[in-house]
């Protein structure tokens, strides 16, 4: 007989984590290396999201318009494949010239409330609750950019926002992203159809006339790590980010007892241990300048895990020939956008 009997499911995934090797990880030193690794992993990677979605014509629609102050909020809508329509809201600031071009960022959400989290709408109500958390997390980082001076657009994901489910159909005691990740997996992994949806926002803001195309970056925490590290795996457009909350593995965090199942079916990515892991997946955005926020006091990720994952990217990046392209913010804080280091690595390479 060969190998051990297992009848728990979770002694199985425990024992895969342990004997079972990626055919794809990164071990090499050399540009040579880098060169030879990339196109076999970026092939597996694509292969594990499936095809992109198709496209159609956007038909880009401004619902809304709020005077903020110092900045203007536009609600706006736009198809991004059959069946599909995302909304987003898109935050200009005050004071563009004419003829004017400014950079531009795409603000990825988490979990949560969605866009309204990360554009501070927390702060125009009386929901105390909502408004400490959004706090505590920090978490109104495109109100924050745009009052940078940067163009940000802010999409909703599935299924958070005006994107989530009816609690009708979700069961009481499930996130719900685990059955809109599961049902859109009959046709094709949710996160793929996240990703387009965040592709086609790139156009949105690729098309706006006070926006310089060769300037466009990415910024987000948790989910929004998640979404920031796939958009400039997949997007050539998008030239720099931040990725907060993330950087980990799945193999020796998410799935062991630390993680206890420490997994989501928005950002699941089919087969990946098969290949690599996440450092290697972050390894594909090489040379695009990236700095990642790593709080010490996480309890969804963990912080010695976080590190293990940064030696490896790091190790990519210097391969590649760009390991002062690859960056990383440890702070004493949570799961929280820090942005201690944050904008001024944007504007490094995007002002």
């Amino acid at each position: 007989m060969n190998g051990r009997r297992n009848v728990s499911a979770l002694a199985t995934i425990m024992e895969w984590c342990r004997t079972r090797k990626a055919d794809g990880e990164f071990h090499g030193k050399t540009r040579g290396d880098f060169r030879r690794w990339r196109g076999p992993f970026a092939h597996n990677y694509r292969r594990s999201l499936g095809p992109w979605p198709e496209r159609v014509p956007p038909r880009l629609k401004v619902t809304g318009r709020k005077d903020m102050g110092d900045y203007v909020r536009e609600r706006i809508i736009y198809d991004s494949s059959p069946g599909v329509t995302v909304p987003a809201f898109l935050l200009t600031p005050k004071g563009i010239c004419p003829g004017e071009r400014r950079p531009a960022l795409l603000a990825a959400h988490g979990h949560g409330a969605g866009k309204a989290d990360i554009c501070g709408l927390a702060f125009e109500g009386k929901d105390k609750t909502w408004i400490k958390w959004v706090r505590h997390v920090n978490y109104d980082y495109a109100v924050q950019a745009v009052r940078r001076g940067y163009v940000v657009i802010a999409p909703d994901w599935i299924p958070f926002g005006e994107r989530k489910p009816p609690a009708s159909w979700i069961w009481k005691t499930r996130d719900a992203c685990d059955p809109a990740g599961l049902a859109w997996g009959y046709w094709l992994p949710l996160l793929t159809q996240n990703v387009w949806d965040a592709m086609r926002a790139v156009d949105v803001l690729a098309g706006c006339p006070y926006v310089d195309p060769r300037r466009i970056g990415v910024i987000g925490i948790s989910y929004g790590g998640t979404m920031a590290t796939h958009i400039l795996i997949n997007d050539p457009r998008v030239r720099a980010g931040v990725v907060s909350g993330y950087l980990s593995t799945v193999r020796y965090d998410a799935l062991n007892m630390r993680g206890r199942g420490n997994t989501c079916g928005a950002q699941h990515v089919p087969g990946l241990l098969r290949y690599g892991d996440i450092p290697d997946m972050m390894g594909l955005m090489a040379p695009k300048p990236v700095l990642f926020e790593c709080g010490k006091r996480e309890t969804c990720f963990h912080f010695p895990d976080m590190m293990r994952a940064w030696k490896r990217v790091r190790a990519i990046y210097t391969a590649a020939g760009a390991r002062d392209r690859a960056a990383v913010d440890i702070h004493g804080y949570w799961h929280r956008w820090k942005g201690g280091k944050a904008w001024d690595w944007l504007g490094k390479w995007l002002l």
